[in-house]
């Protein structure tokens, strides 16, 4: 008598191993590979310098965008000061690095720390307020941190800005735009990796949890303040992370860039990437930062327009409007954002020809 074999006709998951994965399969794990190795391999070489700086860019703004969707994606946490949380983290590795002349290894990873410390002073309202209060309470806090950076002169440099030394890794002058994009990119992948691994722990469930349901989570017997502050910590380590790295890359700063508008970009990032979505970061980072460089074509282009400069129109009004525009259309057409189309690309693909 022949003895029938069955074969499973979907991807099932027989332990916990299997659903902790971050690649179900080995053909994403090899298109990872793939990826990885065309990126790091393949891009930069046949990059204009231009295309390079926009890369370094977008890899930076990743990193920081990656801190907030922790914090407002998976925790529920609204923040309005994210920007100034990047500004902290740019000076705070700046003024390591010229007062107490930490080397460049040690003063970005140092001032993310310096960063977390800020950011959990600042979460601590969280542990009594949530929703419209939170986000009022972190917007006083994006004003507060912008004022301390302007006016405190003897560690700032006030509106003189802090010059940088020039970054070195392992004996080796980082000082092009090439070697900036191996760190940055480096970094990226890492805190990338760290990001996804935390979410499969104790700490992302129970973040997930808080956001689902604070009242729930804390009848389980989660303690959500100690969680709450945590995120913002873990959040504003990432933007500090992010802003030593943009510190040293552009070898001076000033306070002029950490406005409230940053922190409107690092949301918009969120948003129109994906919330609670880890490569929704890096999508909404990449679509940003791209909207950003082509509205400055679009501004230049103006210029040799009269009739349209007496309209009034320039880089910040047609930013804002864009970055309205962007989210609106977003919630409305895709609220789970450029995340869940590339979910849809990839099932289409998996599933071709037979999409049923």
């Amino acid at each position: 008598m022949k003895r029938l074999t069955f074969h499973p006709c979907g991807n099932y998951k027989e332990h916990y191993g299997q659903e902790l994965a971050i690649f179900e399969t080995d053909f994403g794990r090899m298109w990872a590979i793939i990826g990885i190795a065309l990126l790091f391999g393949a891009v930069p070489f046949i990059s204009s310098p231009y295309f390079l700086y926009v890369l370094n860019m977008t890899g930076i703004a990743a990193i920081a965008a990656l801190g907030l969707n922790i914090l407002i994606g998976f925790t529920g946490q609204i923040s309005l000061g994210h920007g100034a949380f990047f500004g902290v983290g740019a000076y705070a590795g700046a003024i390591l690095a010229t007062t107490v002349g930490l080397p460049f290894w040690a003063a970005v990873p140092a001032a993310g720390i310096v960063t977390a410390l800020v950011g959990m002073v600042f979460g601590i309202p969280s542990g009594r307020l949530k929703g419209l209060y939170l986000t009022i309470a972190t917007l006083a806090g994006q004003f507060i941190i912008e004022y301390i950076l302007v006016h405190w002169d003897s560690l700032t440099k006030g509106t003189m800005g802090i010059m940088l030394p020039a970054a070195s890794l392992f004996g080796f002058e980082v000082n092009t735009d090439l070697r900036f994009f191996y760190v940055i990119f480096v970094s990226l992948t890492c805190v990338t990796l760290v990001a996804s691994n935390l979410m499969r722990t104790r700490y992302g469930r129970a973040f997930i949890a808080i956001r689902d349901n604070d009242r729930a989570a804390e009848g389980m017997g989660i303690p959500i303040f100690f969680y709450k502050l945590l995120s913002f910590g873990i959040s504003s380590f990432y933007a500090g992370f992010a802003g030593a790295l943009w510190a040293y890359y552009m070898r001076a700063i000033s306070t002029e860039p950490f406005t409230l508008g940053l922190s409107v970009e690092y949301i918009a990032m969120v948003i129109i990437g994906g919330l609670g979505s880890i490569p929704g970061s890096i999508f909404g980072a990449v679509f940003i930062t791209g909207l950003n460089e082509s509205l400055r074509f679009v501004t230049d282009a103006m210029m040799n327009f009269p009739a349209l400069s007496g309209f009034g129109l320039n880089m910040a009004s047609l930013r804002e409007f864009a970055f309205g525009l962007a989210i609106v259309l977003f919630i409305l057409i895709e609220p789970k954002g450029l995340a869940e189309v590339w979910r849809i690309i990839r099932s289409t693909f998996r599933l071709w020809p037979f999409s049923y």
